[in-house]
Parts: structure tokens; C-alpha cells; sequence
């Protein structure tokens, strides 16, 4: 069976609409597989912005990650709902676990096949069936540290740098909110995420990402 890549930067995409829109009213298309407009659907808030955070209001203890146990635990629940939408209605029955975090596997997405090869495997399903789905498990993905995510994402974007993808661009921070960076100019792409030499760095230079922001740059 031949496997289409499918594009982390459609899955971004719909994020905006789905997830960060009634927040920031944005502009579509960060940088995940060099694709990046005005990247800001991808932001990673700042500690306390997020609306949707599952808190632990009852004196709970707070693990190591910043967010309680039951909210880590309501996203990797919402996740397993998105997931398994997706196998059902979706279109992908092959659709895999998110990994304990709560955090979608895109290594294992990127190998999915796509029938219609329109990137539906990564942006809600078929036909959006999974809509609600998705926009439930962003809602209830516990607050960042936006400024490790920024350190990190530079890391990562300095990395494929010296791994050959020269125009590779580094993240910014906006209002408390680390944005993206990878593709300079997505009305006029000038890296190839199909290249050998992106597909090598990438690998080289994927630990360089925290967890979860593996779909982001």
C-alpha cells in the first residue's frame, strides 16, 4: 500500500478554526512542514491565558509538568474520544493512541494513508466529522510554559538550520504567546518539506521539541 505524508501544517490549520479562533480571531497556516503565514494558530500560551485548562481547584498536587493529574488526565481522555472518531467516522481507522502525555503521535499520524490525499486524516476527519471532537481535547490540554516552548522551538528551528534547511525561521514571542517558526513565506514556500535534506534534519532535530510541540514547527 502506497502512504501519503500527510501535512502537520493542515492539522495546524484547523486548528485555528476550531480551537484558537474564539480566542484570537487568526490568520491560518504555521510553520509545521515549512508552511507558516502569520503562525499564530500554533501559539503556545503563556501559563494561566489558556481558557480551557483543566484545573485542579481542590488543593490537588501538581505533577512535575505543570498541570495537575486529573487535567493531564481529562486531555488524554478527550484525545482517546478524538481518536476514536477518528477510526470510526473519520476516515482512518488506523488512527493511533495519543501517547501517555495526551499529545497526538505525529510520527505515527505522518504514516497514515490519505484516500483523498486533501490531508483529512490530519484536520478532523472526513468531511469535519470529528469536528467537535478535536476542538474538545484542545480545550482541555493543560497550560504551557511559553517560554520553555519558545526555547525549545528555537532550538529546533537552529538545528535544521545547521542540518541544511537554511530558511528555516526561528519562533517568536507575541503578548506571552510563543509563535511558531519554519516556513518564511507561505505564499511562496522556499522549503521543501518533501526534500531529502529537510527529512534528514528533521529527524536529526526532532528531540530538540518538548512534548506536544512535535505538530508545531
Amino acid at each position: 500500500m502506497t502512504h501519503h505524508t500527510t501535512s502537520r501544517a493542515a492539522f495546524r490549520r484547523t486548528l485555528a478554526a476550531l480551537a484558537a479562533l474564539p480566542v484570537l480571531a487568526l490568520a491560518v497556516g504555521c510553520g509545521g512542514d515549512g508552511d507558516s503565514a502569520t503562525r499564530v494558530e500554533g501559539v503556545a500560551s503563556a501559563p494561566g491565558e489558556r481558557t480551557g485548562d483543566a484545573k485542579d481547584s481542590g488543593g490537588g498536587a501538581k505533577d512535575s509538568g505543570g498541570g495537575s493529574a486529573k487535567g493531564k488526565s481529562a486531555f488524554y481522555d478527550a484525545q482517546m474520544d478524538y481518536v476514536r472518531c477518528m477510526r470510526a467516522k473519520g476516515g482512518a481507522k488506523d488512527f493511533p493512541d495519543p501517547k501517555l502525555s495526551g499529545h497526538l503521535d505525529w510520527d505515527k499520524i505522518n504514516e497514515l494513508e490519505d484516500p483523498t490525499g486533501t490531508g483529512e486524516v490530519t484536520k478532523g476527519g472526513k468531511d469535519g466529522a470529528c469536528a467537535d471532537e478535536l476542538r474538545n481535547a484542545m480545550a482541555l490540554e493543560p497550560e504551557r510554559d511559553a517560554q520553555k516552548d519558545y526555547e525549545s522551538m528555537l532550538a529546533h528551528a537552529t538545528c535544521m538550520r545547521d542540518h541544511g534547511v537554511s530558511e528555516f525561521q526561528n519562533p517568536t514571542m507575541s503578548a506571552g504567546n510563543a509563535i511558531p517558526g519554519g516556513e518564511p513565506d507561505p505564499t511562496n514556500p522556499r522549503v521543501d518539506p518533501e526534500s531529502s535534506v529537510y527529512k534528514q534534519a528533521r529527524e536529526a532535530c526532532k528531540d530538540k521539541l518538548l512534548d506536544g510541540l512535535d505538530g508545531m514547527q
